[in-house]
């Protein structure tokens, strides 16, 4: 059974680590490399590789320091990202140690973003948040759809591990849209009390995520949209100018 760790790094972003029985670990997104260094030094961790969800820089600033820290470690991301990592283009499953995980192709916030499942955990960096899903930069609403249909049919049970601390503003913008809504209203009191407010559970998101409720006819009348591809194109447009 793997142990999920959590740092906070820059403004609201989060760097994941996965660790098995042997206190190796995985290390997702390291924005930045000081707080990542510090953790690994306090528990004792040792890290067996970097996966990377995307280019950007607040979720690749790290790598070259950590690699620089541990030279032995590898480093895995989509051929997007200009650093000297491994890209994986067509590969669908990805294997580190005994940790075993599916790379899920999710284009949409940038056009080469991947995701990386090891049940239950589900690392999607800007792709999906609680309660929301990352701005369309480089793709289109149409992929950025498909993206979340994809990850949308993982296990009820699936951990979102979301690359940021959004899920409070997302449920601001949701309550506007649908006040009326008695479980997103109670999902925003019980997650307004805490300060780390992610994993968040599929099951919940199919609830309380708009960007995940596009196919249902009833939201679809209520904003005057004919198909579910229509309405996440509204809801995004809307939820960029909030």
């Amino acid at each position: 059974m793997y142990q999920l760790h959590i740092i906070p790094a820059l403004k609201d972003n989060y760097i994941w680590l996965l660790e098995n029985a042997n206190k190796q670990v995985v290390i997702i997104d390291p924005g930045e490399a000081a707080p990542v260094l510090s953790y690994l030094k306090k528990y004792h961790l040792a890290p067996l590789a970097i996966l990377l969800t995307h280019h950007h820089i607040d979720h690749t600033g790290g790598v070259t320091e950590l690699k620089a820290a541990y030279p032995d470690i590898e480093a895995f991301g989509p051929s997007e990202i200009n650093l000297q990592i491994n890209h994986l283009e067509n590969i669908n499953e990805l294997l580190i140690a005994d940790f075993r995980y599916e790379v899920i192709p999710v284009p949409g916030h940038t056009l080469g973003h991947l995701a990386y499942y090891c049940h239950p955990y589900l690392f999607c960096g800007d792709t999906l948040f609680s309660a929301g899903c990352g701005r369309i930069f480089e793709g289109d609403h149409k992929q950025m759809l498909s993206s979340l249909n994809k990850l949308k049919q993982l296990p009820d049970d699936t951990l979102i591990c979301a690359g940021h601390e959004y899920t409070l503003t997302n449920l601001d913008f949701t309550q506007m849209l649908v006040p009326a809504d008695q479980v997103i209203r109670e999902y925003y009191d019980f997650t307004c009390r805490k300060k780390i407010t992610l994993p968040s559970i599929l099951t919940k998101e199919k609830q309380i995520n708009l960007f995940l409720r596009c196919e249902e006819k009833n939201l679809q009348n209520k904003f005057n949209c004919n198909n579910e591809l229509e309405l996440f194109a509204f809801f995004r447009s809307q939820k960029d100018i909030f």
